[in-house]
């Protein structure tokens, strides 16, 4: 899944990605950067076409421990909630809200 469309799984509009997923999707992340980074020092690729198969390659390496856990929990590791706890502030609401403070004081 590409980082738009996570982003949009997790219905998330300009929050850091990161900031909001599990530990283990964090894990599964770092994972896939890690061993592509290590695949691309180890086989020095050229190119577009070469970084492309060093990229599918480590994307293979999350794809494979993602599906061994997933097996082992019963369960997908891919939540649809965020971490972090948070709510969408109607701004329109604030600003009545504040007027009608600044109304009252006078």
């Amino acid at each position: 899944m590409k980082a738009s469309e996570y982003k949009d799984y997790k219905d998330i509009r300009k929050e850091s990605l990161r900031d909001n997923m599990t530990d283990i999707e964090v894990a599964l992340t770092d994972l896939g950067e890690i061993a592509t980074r290590e695949l691309a020092k180890e086989h020095k690729p050229y190119g577009l076409k070469g970084n492309r198969k060093i990229a599918r390659m480590g994307g293979h390496a999350t794809k494979v421990a993602r599906d061994d856990i997933e097996k082992n929990l019963g369960k997908s590791v891919i939540s649809k909630t965020n971490a972090l706890n948070y709510k969408y502030l109607d701004t329109n609401k604030l600003n009545k809200k504040k007027l009608l403070k600044d109304n009252k004081m006078k």
